[in-house]
């Protein structure tokens, strides 16, 4: 590891300033993926600015929705009871992810900027232009079984890690960002990550300097009635190979709402919305949920090992749909 210096920040006013002064430098919260990253020579920081001191706490769900601080643990907000109740798929997806241990210590805002476990990313004897633009992408033609078969490029398709963004997103989510000059914004999770395109080394649209400090989600009838199903290679401490993160409001037998975003198949956690409104306005059987998962891949590309995705992600949809239908 390369050496570095270590501060902690007393506000957030102070933290935000010292990254902004400072390309090299990063946010450090529970750090179980920066110092991976960091040991593994994937990336390198002259500052850590250790944020942890912060006031970013909080779990409250007033009649407009869900509110969680980003420094909160995501063993905390996975077992919270009124995240377990009112949005069953943010508890299952944060319970699905990493290990009991990695989860008590990793914060929720750091959960949504961790990077791809593509193999080529994470093994710098490989080209790879998300971690060196403008080197190559060897996974178009390599090892692609876990990658992405929606939004990549010729430039990169790893597939986006977290589960939480995939729940998030499918409950459209926003982020409360905080800028060096003490002003927040607002920003629709969905709209926060970038699709790789010619530049995948750019994974989002954070501004120099700025701090992820609150995830709001909107109370809704189909987050109270919500799922999250994961497939993988092993039960625990793997990443998904496709995972569905689903909502439904159903009154009467016909859905009303609907919900729908994809994991481990695309670059960026992967809403369908064509999916939706196909559901909308039908009664809520395993035909119609089959009919609609098949919109879910219509402009997919997979490649030589990861076809099987194509057929996995439409039965994971319905499994998820039966689940809360």
């Amino acid at each position: 590891m390369n050496n570095f210096s270590y501060t902690q920040a007393a506000s957030t006013k102070e933290a935000t300033a010292a990254k902004a002064a400072d390309k090299q430098a990063a946010f450090i919260g529970g750090g179980t993926t920066l110092i991976d990253l960091m040991k593994s020579d994937i990336e390198e920081h002259s500052l850590l600015i250790d944020i942890n001191r912060l006031s970013m706490l909080g779990i409250e769900n007033p009649a407009t929705g869900l509110r969680i601080g980003a420094l909160e643990r995501m063993s905390d907000v996975g077992e919270h009871p009124l995240v377990v109740q009112n949005y069953p798929v943010i508890s299952q997806s944060l319970l699905a992810s990493a290990s009991p241990q990695l989860r008590n210590m990793a914060s929720m805002g750091g959960n949504l900027l961790q990077r791809t476990r593509c193999g080529y990313f994470r093994d710098t004897a490989f080209p790879c232009n998300k971690r060196v633009p403008g080197s190559g992408c060897p996974a178009q033609t390599g090892d692609n079984r876990t990658l992405a078969i929606l939004g990549g490029s010729t430039s990169c398709i790893a597939t986006h890690a977290s589960d939480l963004a995939v729940a998030l997103v499918a409950l459209e989510a926003k982020l409360t960002l905080e800028s060096p000059k003490g002003t927040t914004r607002t920003v629709p999770l969905a709209d926060f990550y970038k699709l790789p395109g010619s530049t995948p080394n750019i994974e989002n649209h954070l501004a120099p300097g700025e701090l992820i400090t609150a995830i709001t989600v909107p109370a809704a009838a189909h987050a109270r009635k919500s799922h999250y199903l994961k497939v993988r290679d092993r039960a625990s401490y793997a990443y998904a190979l496709v995972s569905a993160a689903v909502g439904l409001d159903v009154q009467g037998g016909t859905i009303r709402s609907a919900r729908v975003a994809l994991g481990g198949v695309g670059t960026v956690p992967w809403r369908v919305p064509a999916v939706e409104k196909y559901l909308v306005g039908k009664p809520a059987t395993e035909d119609n949920f089959r009919a609609a998962a098949a919109l879910a891949v219509r402009d997919a590309k997979p490649y030589e090992h990861n076809k099987f995705k194509l057929e996995l992600a439409q039965r994971t949809i319905v499994r998820a749909l039966l689940e809360v239908a």
